[in-house]
């Protein structure tokens, strides 16, 4: 297994895959058949399902109204219910995904690749969990951003997100007797740190 890490320069470069739509919308639903018993509702699941294959279309903007609006939604109401309040466990849902990525796409010869990204993603406000100045590799200065480390499984099959975590700066982990904020994962004296196999 290679592990890469992926860097973001100023200058990227475009390009276009070649995706079978029926294959892809089967696979979609086999995947989302092993997802089930992570949500506690079927609306859930189904607007779960929606928000992801909303977030896979090639849009300017992604937030919530711009999903929707590709979703075919009157408005933000649902997927930001989803992801803010309903009752559902990711833990599972990524659990699941890494699993099925393993194997579907692990099924061919050649590399097998696990790509580690951190991406700052600028925000205008202070609300969201992460969120304070500091320097983003993605916009290549220090901007009021979240920090996040995705991880990504590549083969000559195809690829997937497998793995997210968000960083806390100091700030949001500083105050241990603060009480929870929502959506902020539990608070913790420093940083995460990555264990690597064989370390």
């Amino acid at each position: 297994m290679i592990i890469a890490v992926v860097r973001q320069e100023k200058r990227t470069t475009a390009f276009e895959t070649s995706v079978d739509a029926d294959r892809w919308l089967s696979d979609l639903d086999a995947l989302w058949g092993h997802l089930a018993p992570a949500f506690a509702r079927i609306e859930t699941r189904w607007n779960a399902k929606r928000l992801a294959q909303a977030m896979m279309a090639h849009l300017e903007r992604r937030n919530c109204w711009t999903l929707a609006e590709h979703a075919g939604e009157a408005g933000p109401w649902r997927f930001q219910h989803l992801l803010s309040r309903a009752a559902w466990d990711e833990g599972r849902v990524r659990s699941e995904i890494r699993a099925w990525a393993c194997e579907h796409l692990g099924t061919t010869a050649g590399p097998r690749v696990l790509a580690v990204d951190e991406t700052g993603d600028l925000k205008k406000g202070d609300a969201t969990v992460g969120v304070q100045r500091q320097y983003s590799e993605t916009a290549g200065r220090i901007e009021n951003c979240q920090i996040a480390v995705y991880l990504a499984y590549a083969t000559a099959a195809g690829h997937a997100a497998v793995d997210v975590r968000l960083y806390l700066p100091r700030a949001w982990t500083d105050d241990r007797h603060a009480a929870p904020l929502p959506g902020c994962p539990n608070r913790s004296a420093s940083p995460p740190s990555p264990s690597w196999p064989g370390s």
